[in-house]
């Protein structure tokens, strides 16, 4: 795509995000048009009458999983509308405006190898990739002393403590080993899964090593990759996540799932996250992606089912509910769901992570000979990266504030929060750190429609009493999301394949 179509897709991501009073009268305009493929009923008067409209298909959620699903039924011929809550599309894929008309992510951010189906989709929308930056040494803190380390080594970017090394080797050669006996598309069936499934991750830990600095060492990892301490995790469920980190043809490891060289946090969008869900949804159409639609009811009747928002009664062969478990779980649905679903919805809570990030009028800690990545068990932060647009101006570095710290955390004043940011970031990366041009905060957890972040958690009990309700259809109810996929669970290339896999089902059936 020419450099003018790139300008005018980053224009309409600063409208989206910074323009809430546009954004808000764009999405009502949007619900006011009848879309040539959603036939309009009559024009209700009155305050609770419902507008109707018909499609084959209607989506729940307009995140990469919903997208998704609506891009291959609208391939596939069919007729389809997406209803989103939001007023803007992406879900946790949520681009900033920042100074010198770029964006930093406050949600989703990297790609990496054997993703490759979030790959393809971005491709086929002409949004390319750069590498994050990876020149140099990262930090490491502990205890208060900092050290600098390079990710080229064995430990990838997991620092090289020689008091921990031995433990953290044998720690991620075990767990990598036991996620080979999980199979990736029914965990719940693993040979030892009842086995596995009555433990934590913490449990397992304290029982297979001795180092304290080690198993200080391991929420380090939990708290950016799943919002959760290692006490929350089921090791079912951490053996099913390393196991998901991979494809079809690659197996997947805890290396390739933490390390940025060769692993997931690797590569980036030219132009942000959501730049991939905005182009989507304009292929898709404004008469087909209805923004501030909240859906309150899905109700289930011979030989269809009918979609209740506070203005819409949407009628539909079929209905993809791609959100996350929790979120789905607060729908109302006639007749009920089965005890199954309902209990796993209950048990399956999004994970507590905070984003925070510094925008500064250059990243200043590569001229010092570091990444921008670093690793703490001190504070609040406990891992960064370099966000820096591909064009090295503004620099940007972003922190995750996960678990138990993200609520302890969000409990500070907006000062304090934002001191005890810097603070850290001026430990890590120098004293200019503390002087930022823009400091942003995403709080995962307090955003009414995701209610936290990145992913739903599985703790002890719940795959193997309720997994095999993850993605089973209820009548003509399909589910997605980036939480019930097979590869990649919790990352942007799950949730593509759980739409593609949902639109899928629904075409096998009408």
């Amino acid at each position: 795509m020419s450099d003018g179509g790139q300008q005018r897709d980053e224009r309409l991501t600063r409208r989206s995000l910074i323009g809430a009073g546009a954004a808000a009268a764009g999405a009502a305009a949007i619900s006011r048009v009848p879309g040539a493929e959603a036939r309009s009923g009559g024009h209700h008067k009155g305050k609770h009458r419902r507008r109707k409209r018909h499609a084959d298909v209607v989506v729940v959620g307009a995140g990469f999983a919903g997208l998704t699903a609506a891009l291959r039924l609208k391939q596939a011929g069919k007729s389809v509308l997406v209803l989103e809550a939001r007023n803007r599309v992406g879900g946790r894929a949520h681009n900033a405006a920042i100074p010198g008309g770029q964006v930093t992510e406050r949600g989703a951010a990297f790609i990496g190898p054997t993703q490759d189906h979030i790959a393809k989709l971005a491709s086929d929308f002409g949004v390319g990739t750069f590498p994050t930056y990876d020149t140099g040494e990262n930090v490491f803190v502990r205890d208060g002393n900092r050290s600098t380390y390079s990710d080229t080594g064995p430990t990838g970017t997991a620092p090289p403590d020689p008091v921990i090394l031995p433990e953290l080797t044998l720690a991620v050669s075990q767990l990598d080993q036991m996620s080979t006996e999980v199979p990736v598309d029914a965990p719940w069936n693993a040979a030892k899964a009842a086995s596995y499934d009555a433990q934590t991750l913490e449990s397992w830990v304290e029982s297979n090593t001795v180092t304290p600095q080690f198993r200080e060492l391991v929420p380090m990892a939990t708290r950016p990759i799943f919002g959760a301490e290692p006490r929350e995790l089921s090791l079912l469920f951490t053996l099913f996540y390393i196991a998901a980190s991979g494809n079809e043809q690659n197996p997947g490891t805890f290396e390739r799932n933490f390390n940025t060289r060769m692993g997931a946090q690797q590569d980036r969008f030219d132009g942000g996250t959501q730049l991939v869900t905005l182009r989507v949804a304009k292929r898709l159409g404004k008469k087909r992606v209805l923004l501030k639609q909240a859906v309150k009811r899905i109700v289930q009747k011979r030989g269809g089912v009918v979609v209740h928002t506070k203005r819409l009664e949407l009628h539909a062969k079929r209905v993809i509910v791609a959100v996350a478990p929790a979120l789905a779980g607060r729908i109302d649905y006639r007749p009920d769901l089965p005890p199954e679903r309902d209990q796993l919805t209950q048990r399956l809570p999004q994970g507590n992570l905070t984003k925070v990030a510094a925008v500064y009028d250059r990243p200043f800690w590569r001229d010092a000979g570091l990444t921008g990545t670093a690793v703490s068990t001190d504070g609040f932060v406990n891992a960064t990266f370099d966000d820096t647009p591909p064009g090295g101006s503004p620099g940007v570095v972003f922190g995750f504030v996960g678990g138990d710290q993200s609520i302890a955390f969000n409990a500070l004043s907006a000062g304090d929060r934002r001191g005890a940011v810097l603070g850290q970031f001026a430990q890590f990366f120098g004293p200019a750190a503390s002087s930022p041009i823009a400091y942003l905060e995403s709080n995962w957890a307090a955003e009414r429609w995701s209610r936290g972040g990145p992913v739903g958690i599985a703790g002890p009990g719940v795959y193997t009493g309720y997994g095999p309700a993850l993605r089973r259809p209820v009548g003509r109810i399909h589910w997605a999301g980036t939480e019930t996929s097979t590869y990649w669970n919790g990352y942007m290339d799950g949730a593509v394949r759980s739409g593609e896999r949902a639109a899928a089902e629904v075409l096998a059936e009408i």
